[in-house]
């Protein structure tokens, strides 16, 4: 069996204000890495009071930890605020804007052990094209520059765009000549593209340092937790990934690959049902693997 450290991303809590006793209960869930959702109504990290609070539950628990760059600068939450930060904006005030941004929550990383940061290259339904790719060359590089000096590698996410899709984040990571930058594989983004998980771990297997695990129906991002079969529960009802096929596959992965379960806050918002699901799942994955394993053992 792989060596995947399995997590969660704090995304599950996101109406809320991002406290330790949240943290305690991904945790207690059995999360091993932590990612944090930057956003101003829920992880502040132009509250210093707030950053000092959440680098001193890293620092004294062994769980690692990531950053999800901020996709609105709202500070207050609300189910129907749209993402407005867009690091590839055709505008170049909004393209700064979004930078300068990201910058600020990065900035964290000064006290918070944040080993990476996942970077979002544009807003869902965005057409690929020559000024898309230099727009996004400019903001990795730029962003980069800055995640460095900080210990912070950035992640490029493949999204529901032409601009994000595992080929184009391939062609920008290779033309920006980006080494240092590395890939966060959405299993649910992924399972809604052409060419599934499959499709989408073919291209960017190379290049993937951290996995967002979630499921939904095929149709629409419904960020629901991984579940197969007959064991689905009420939650995961309506997902339609093959999570035997998908852990099996994401379990080739090299060792210290991070499996993030980036689930929706909707229905599941006390830290009590979020550890009991956190540990559900993380068992299941260990069940299903263990199945497949003698399975293949059956088989030799």
């Amino acid at each position: 069996m792989g060596q995947m450290i399995l997590g969660s991303s704090t995304h599950v809590f996101l109406p809320q204000r991002l406290h330790p006793g949240l943290l305690d209960a991904l945790a207690n869930g059995g999360a091993k890495t932590i990612e944090v959702f930057a956003a101003r109504y829920h992880f502040d990290y132009a509250d210093r009071a707030q950053v000092k609070e959440i680098a001193g539950w890293f620092r004294s628990n062994p769980v690692t930890a990531s950053l999800h760059q901020p996709l609105t600068t709202e500070t207050t939450f609300s189910r129907h605020a749209a993402m407005s930060l867009d690091l590839i904006d055709r505008e170049k005030m909004h393209r700064i804007e979004a930078m300068d941004e990201v910058k600020r929550a990065l900035e964290a990383a000064e006290q918070i052990p944040f080993e990476s940061c996942v970077l979002h290259l544009g807003m869902k339904g965005d057409k690929w094209s020559e000024a898309t790719l230099e727009f996004a060359l400019t903001a990795v590089d730029h962003v980069k520059a800055f995640a460095s000096p900080l210990g912070v590698k950035l992640l490029l996410e493949n999204l529901q765009n032409e601009v994000a899709t595992p080929e184009h984040l391939v062609d920008i990571l290779r033309i920006g000549h980006f080494d240092s930058v590395g890939v966060c594989l959405d299993t649910g983004h992924a399972h809604l593209s052409e060419g599934g998980i499959a499709g989408a771990f073919e291209v960017l297997k190379g290049r993937v340092v951290e996995v967002h695990l979630h499921d939904n129906n095929g149709m629409r991002d419904e960020h629901l937790w991984p579940a197969s079969g007959s064991e689905r529960s009420v939650a995961a009802a309506k997902g339609s990934i093959d999570w035997a096929e998908t852990y099996r596959l994401l379990d080739t992965l090299p060792a210290a690959t991070r499996g993030v379960l980036e689930i929706g806050y909707e229905g599941f918002e006390t830290a009590e049902a979020v550890s009991r699901m956190t540990g559900e799942v993380l068992s299941h994955r260990t069940r299903l693997l263990e199945e497949a394993a003698a399975f293949d053992e059956g088989q030799g």
